[in-house]
């Protein structure tokens, strides 16, 4: 009877242990999961959540920019949820590096079920923005993500970038349905008007080759800026309110409450616009909805006295 008793404590206490164990390796598991995140391509319980009214795929038609800021302290996993709760067709990236962008694709496809193509328009190596080795620093530019395939890429850097290299790449896609000449640019940064003229200028010649184009990009310059006059001679901004004239209401697209991003629409109508704030950049997200039926934003008349009311960058920022 003794060796029996034994031998139930032991059993008992063997129990105790396996399920002592068990609860460890649970609790372990669940720690895991908590700090790597989730597995699943919708990213079920630890996903950061999208706003209800986020859009459940693609949405036909819709174009946004973005300057994602560089150097910023921001996850891809928070840009691509940002991204994901508009669901553009095509997104144009400013400020971007590389593995930035492969991050965003990445979070955009297993989390949010969004597949995009990408087309890079990279103008320099640059270790302090991009990382990577010392002697292989990452590529910077701008970036294209369009949902439908893209072709006849063209990466052009401008002669004269100012205090940073700078330039655009194009791309033609479908866009609502019809084959779009797409570009997207970064103009050169701060005081730098005639250098921005000058760019605009090299823009805009090739803009104007194409009957239904859409220019995404962070200009550095509210409307009303004679660098942008170029750009106004060819395309109409997605803001029916902002015309570069004062008889115009812009909303403003950064932090420090000036208009510096674009949509410009040539031979396309806008349906509507949204202007975005978020914490992930010292620019707002700007997108629009286009009707592939209409063609309208070929020309936007200028005014014979341009004279811009809204809010003017600040001495100590005015874009990067």
């Amino acid at each position: 009877m003794e060796t029996s008793d034994a031998t139930g404590v032991h059993l008992e206490e063997a129990m105790v242990l396996g399920r002592g164990t068990l609860l460890l390796a649970g609790a372990a598991i669940v720690a895991c999961m908590v700090l790597l995140g989730p597995s699943t391509p919708s990213g079920a319980l630890f996903a950061r959540s999208l706003p209800v009214e986020a859009a459940k795929d693609v949405v036909p038609g819709r174009v946004m920019t973005w300057n994602i800021c560089n150097p910023c302290d921001a996850r891809n996993v928070d840009r691509a949820a940002e991204i994901a709760t508009y669901a553009p067709q095509v997104i144009g990236l400013q400020e971007a590096c590389v593995r930035d962008v492969e991050g965003i694709r990445d979070h955009l496809a297993r989390r949010h079920g969004l597949v995009y193509h990408v087309a890079y328009g990279t103008v320099l190596r640059n270790w302090g923005r991009c990382g990577g080795a010392p002697w292989s620093p990452g590529a910077y530019g701008q970036a294209i993500l369009s949902a439908a395939p893209m072709t006849d890429r063209v990466s052009v850097e401008y002669p004269d970038g100012g205090s940073e290299d700078r330039g655009y790449v194009a791309v033609t896609t479908t866009v609502g349905g019809k084959p779009t000449r797409v570009f997207n640019t970064h103009l050169a940064q701060r005081r730098q008007e005639a250098v921005r003229a000058g760019q605009v200028d090299v823009l805009a010649a090739d803009v104007d080759r194409h009957d239904r184009a859409i220019v995404l990009g962070d200009f550095n310059a509210v409307p009303d800026a004679p660098e942008l006059t170029g750009m106004w001679a060819l395309a109409a901004d997605t803001d029916r309110h902002c015309p570069p004239s004062s008889a115009g209401t812009c909303e403003p697209t950064t932090d420090w409450r000036s208009k510096f991003d674009y949509i410009f629409l040539r031979g396309i109508a806008s349906l509507e616009h949204g202007v975005h704030p978020t914490p992930h950049s010292d620019h707002h997200l700007l997108h629009a909805d286009l009707d592939p039926t209409r063609g309208e934003g070929i020309q936007q008349a200028l005014p014979t006295s341009v004279a811009f009311t809204a809010s003017r960058p600040s001495a100590d920022r005015q874009g990067g």
